[in-house]
């Protein structure tokens, strides 16, 4: 795998040495020390990934970022320290495509990269870019719930998917009827401070969803761990684990494929901009059992790969601009 890294310390930039020469099939192809040379670089020799800092001299990460994808995508993972200072950075880097984030310290002779937790990052990507598959929750039968006549909208991002969310919500009501449920591929360490993030942008109150929570009209809720979150045939929200091969955490599939299986009140399934084939499978069985789906169209994505793999599938009842999508859920359950 050809990586590349955009960092202006060099002190971090040789600790991502180490941690890439620990890994053989990890290739160091180029360093560059600010933003306006990654961009240049890239157009030179375009890396599998981007080991990208958000605080640099001149272009910063997420301007980089931004032109990057719009000029030759690549997948990006943000490594930055001061994670909570840079927060809104962070989601406006992932609003412009980046992948994910990975927190670093700000490296000083006493301290050490966890080189481990890069490289899990770096290993997920893989198989994101490669579009791997793993094996996922198989759906049970339908089972009597206490949702009848509930409503639900479940909605998953990745890449791209941070700016998404933000623009879909801020054209929803307050007195919105129905319960929201996000997905988005994003660290347990970040997923807060962006409930947070969404929630200062939205008329409806955003939270991390809790475990074992029913779900209730005119809320927002985040998966916010590193397991997937899953509609328990009861009805309320879980965390689990399985499948720990899975390599999406939290996984969309896990979550639209246990709607499909224990809802019976309506739903809508939206799949939204993000990289690989997460939330294609689940909104395809959301559809199957009845559920109307909606997959952000091409022009309006980030990065145009689960909502391709969606259509590819005939998983979506319709293909939406990101603009139209929030008028569509209010027209269907308002």
């Amino acid at each position: 795998m050809r990586i590349a890294i955009a960092n202006d310390m060099p002190l971090a930039v040789e600790a991502l040495r180490r941690a890439l020469a620990a890994e053989p099939e990890y290739q160091l192809i180029w360093v560059a020390a600010n933003g306006e040379e990654a961009v240049s670089r890239c157009r030179d020799d375009l890396p599998d990934l981007l080991l990208m800092d958000m605080l640099m001299p001149g272009m910063d990460g997420v301007e980089a970022t931004r032109r990057i994808m719009h000029d030759t995508p690549c997948a990006i993972l943000i490594v930055t320290s001061d994670v909570e200072r840079n927060m809104s950075r962070v989601f406006d880097a992932m609003g412009a495509g980046a992948l994910d984030v990975v927190a670093a310290p700000s490296l000083g002779p006493q301290q050490v990269l966890d080189a481990a937790a890069v490289r899990r990052k770096i290993h997920n990507i893989a198989w994101m870019i490669g579009h791997k598959t793993s094996r996922s929750v198989k759906p049970t039968p339908l089972r009597s719930t206490d949702n009848r006549g509930k409503r639900l909208v479940a909605i998953g991002a990745s890449a791209g998917g941070p700016a998404s969310l933000v623009e879909l919500l801020r054209q929803m009501p307050a007195d919105f009827p129905a319960s929201i449920v996000l997905v988005q591929h994003v660290d347990e360490v970040f997923a807060a401070g962006m409930a947070q993030w969404l929630a200062s942008e939205s008329h409806m109150p955003v939270r991390l969803a809790r475990e074992g929570e029913v779900l209730q009209p005119a809320s927002v809720l985040l998966a916010g761990t590193n397991n997937h979150l899953y509609l328990a045939p009861e009805g309320r929200l879980v965390y689990r684990r399985e499948p720990a091969d899975q390599v999406y955490r939290p996984s969309i599939d896990v979550f639209f494929e246990s709607v499909a299986s224990h809802w019976r009140g309506e739903a809508i399934g939206v799949l939204l901009t993000g990289m690989g084939r997460d939330g294609a499978r689940g909104l395809k069985l959301m559809r199957e059992r009845g559920f109307h789906t909606i997959a952000q169209d091409q022009a309006s994505s980030a990065v145009y790969g689960m909502p391709k793999a969606a259509v590819a599938l005939d998983a979506a009842t319709e293909v939406l601009p990101l603009d139209r999508i929030a008028a569509r859920l209010i027209e269907r359950l308002g």
